[in-house]
């Protein structure tokens, strides 16, 4: 064990940044409009950094970042969610599904999987593997994978960024894409860029703080 040192180290920074913070974030909007400015690889080196410094089942850290910059793999990513987002929409979705999604504007075609400068694949690994072939199990993977997205998707709006949790179901077709070994399945698809000229994103709200909280 270690000495814990608190950062920042007085009560009146840690408020400044907190107030710095939630309202950095409150401003934050999934995007779909991408501009097709460049985000350098060290950029991207930092975010996944940050996503990775989470706190994970005894330190298992069971996740994996693949970053895709190349054009043609995006082109293939892209290809194959809209056929499964074909499916979706065509007849997977039920009528209340659909609904739900209409304030969205939502349908099958997903421009932003080639227009965005970077994807971010995360998988999930259920077990790591030696390089004997020995297994070992992870902890609360889903929890760990998941606390670890909240982590990216904040460092990518905290950074000037944007980006959208794409989940296409099934996502199987990733692991194939980007040649994943099987002890990892895909969990979130983030396209990471600079938001277009004049992008539009969806009139919603949040619920009202006290439909979603109690003190007891």
């Amino acid at each position: 064990m270690i000495s814990y040192s608190p950062w920042p180290p007085s009560k009146e920074e840690a408020l400044t940044l907190f107030e710095q913070f939630k309202q950095s974030l409150g401003s934050r909007r999934s995007v779909r409009e991408f501009a097709t400015t460049a985000v350098s690889k060290e950029e991207i080196e930092s975010l996944i950094s940050l996503a990775a410094s989470a706190p994970s089942g005894a330190n298992k850290q069971p996740w994996h970042f693949v970053a895709v910059q190349d054009s043609n793999v995006k082109r293939q990513i892209r290809e194959s969610a809209e056929q499964e987002e074909k499916l979706f929409y065509k007849g997977r979705a039920s009528e209340e599904w659909l609904k739900d999604l209409e304030p969205f504007g939502t349908n099958w075609q997903k421009p932003f999987l080639e227009d965005a400068p970077w994807l971010i694949v995360v998988f999930r690994k259920n077990f790591d593997v030696s390089d004997k072939g020995e297994k070992a199990k992870n902890y609360y993977v889903q929890e760990s994978v998941g606390i670890a997205c909240g982590f990216l998707i904040a460092a990518i709006h905290l950074a000037g960024l944007c980006t959208l949790t794409h989940t296409p179901s099934p996502m199987g077709f990733l692991s194939e894409i980007l040649g994943r070994p099987k002890n990892e399945k895909p969990f979130l698809l983030l396209p990471v860029g600079y938001p277009k000229e004049g992008a539009r994103v969806p009139d919603i709200s949040k619920k009202e703080f006290k439909e979603i909280t109690d003190f007891i």
